[in-house]
């Protein structure tokens, strides 16, 4: 059995909503990186060395990464080798075998939130300005409340114009409270204040915005290294998250952003905004290989409801949609 047929057994029965999110979310992607692997197809009859060449260039283009791009044609070289396989017909199945593999490597539950079952529960938001993340705390403040969470958001962006009044028209928009001061006021102030507002009235979820400034890393390392303090002497073992949003359109930029906000406190999760609006979504699996950092959720849309938790199996099948179903449809007819 092909790992198409595999694949759509695993996710037929999941929730069929987000399965096509993720199809629709990754139609850029697919529109150039899948039909590119088509054509790809049809020029070779033989899998040999230049058919792999032109792979690693496609996937580059992709953003895939290179690292993460000379391990995955590795790994396919040996399974040619050792499947004996001598054409490209059914290579893309086995290629997007090799791509859940590298994304898993072998963990699992990763991509779960790390949220208290009977206490508070603190997730860190953190991201330069730009990406998204106001937006993305204001949909998973959304989606913490349709799984019957209580929530409440913390104003920490203080010295960014405008970005107090931002969170405040979100927790407006979904019935959530936010804490807040004065613009100007000491971030880790306002998250002493919000964990004590979030003890009393018993909330479940706290998400905290933080200040993105990239330009002096040493104040940015200073200030969340300030905020991790008291937020870890107000509730012990926190933040339980720091997920880290980042704009997927930036391509290997984000990669460097990431690796800045590494440095600088635990990152434990990726955000990927805007994955719908790029043609590179191959950046998911350059994030996950490169920095060891699990995604966790992905940007499918604007709506509410387009913030989806991330997976691999169905991040494939969005990005090979028409392939598996062609695929599966000629096994039938064969039958």
């Amino acid at each position: 059995m092909s790992f198409f047929r595999k694949l759509k057994e695993k996710i037929t029965g999941t929730n069929e909503t987000v399965t096509e999110k993720f199809k629709e979310g990754l139609s850029k992607t697919r529109d150039q990186f899948t039909s590119k692997i088509n054509d790809l197809v049809a020029q070779f009859r033989e899998v040999d060395e230049e058919f792999f060449e032109e792979l690693e260039d496609l996937l580059l283009q992709a953003d895939v990464g290179f690292e993460t791009v000379m391990e995955l044609t590795d790994e396919l070289r040996l399974e040619v080798q050792r499947k004996n396989i001598k054409n490209t017909e059914g290579i893309q199945s086995v290629i997007s075998e090799k791509l859940v593999e590298i994304y898993k490597a072998g963990e699992d539950d990763e991509g779960e939130l790390n949220l208290q079952e009977d206490d508070l529960s603190v997730i860190l938001m953190v991201g330069v300005n730009g990406v998204g993340k106001t937006t993305t705390i204001g949909k998973l403040a959304a989606r913490f409340q349709k799984e019957g969470k209580t929530v409440m958001l913390a104003a920490g962006d203080t010295f960014r114009a405008g970005a107090i009044d931002q969170l405040v028209v979100w927790g407006e928009r979904t019935g959530v409270e936010v804490i807040r001061q004065s613009e100007g006021s000491d971030p880790a102030a306002v998250m002493y204040d919000a964990i004590r507002a979030a003890k009393s009235r018993e909330v479940d979820v706290l998400i905290c915005d933080t200040a993105g400034r990239l330009q002096n890393k040493v104040n940015l390392m200073n200030e969340l290294e300030k905020i991790h303090r008291v937020i870890d002497r107000e509730v012990e073992g926190a933040p339980h998250e720091v997920l880290l949003a980042l704009d997927a359109t930036t391509g290997q930029n984000a990669l460097v952003q990431a690796k800045t906000f590494q440095e600088a406190t635990n990152v434990t999760g990726i955000v990927l905004t805007k994955l719908d609006g790029t043609a590179k979504g191959g950046i998911v699996l350059a994030i996950r290989n490169q920095l060891n950092i699990p995604v966790k959720f992905v940007g499918l849309g604007e709506g509410v409801d387009d913030l989806q938790p991330f997976d691999p199996e169905k991040y494939v099948y969005g990005l090979f949609a028409e392939g598996l179903e062609e695929e599966i449809e000629e096994d039938e007819e064969d039958k």
